[in-house]
């Protein structure tokens, strides 16, 4: 069964933005799944049930993941709550000390 799960996750995670502000990380089919189904109702269309079709059939079949995890993201990116944490957030920049600061 660990294998199963194995295969399930994504060869990298899928960051969007929820309504608190906060950031959820969608690593897995499950994770993706979950988060489809909590979606509400009013917002959902053509984009949504495309993602949610795709990640059904890689979770029932042998549809490739990285096609489910495509369009997981497609339709995180169509809502406009797609997070891009491949760029450094301004608080995470590392500050050498070189430039600014007060001196001893």
């Amino acid at each position: 069964m660990e294998d199963l799960m194995n295969d399930r996750i994504f060869d990298g995670p899928v960051f969007v933005k929820q309504g608190t502000g906060m950031v959820q990380e969608i690593g897995c089919l499950e994770d993706a799944l979950e988060f489809l189904y909590e979606w509400p109702k009013k917002r959902r269309g053509p984009i949504y049930h495309t993602a949610l079709r795709a990640c059904q059939r890689a979770f029932d079949s042998d549809y490739p993941l990285s096609c489910a995890k495509q369009a997981f993201a497609g339709f995180a990116k169509s809502a406009n709550i797609l997070e891009d944490l491949s760029a450094p957030i301004p608080w995470m920049i590392y500050n050498s000390g070189r430039s600014g600061g007060v001196t001893a």
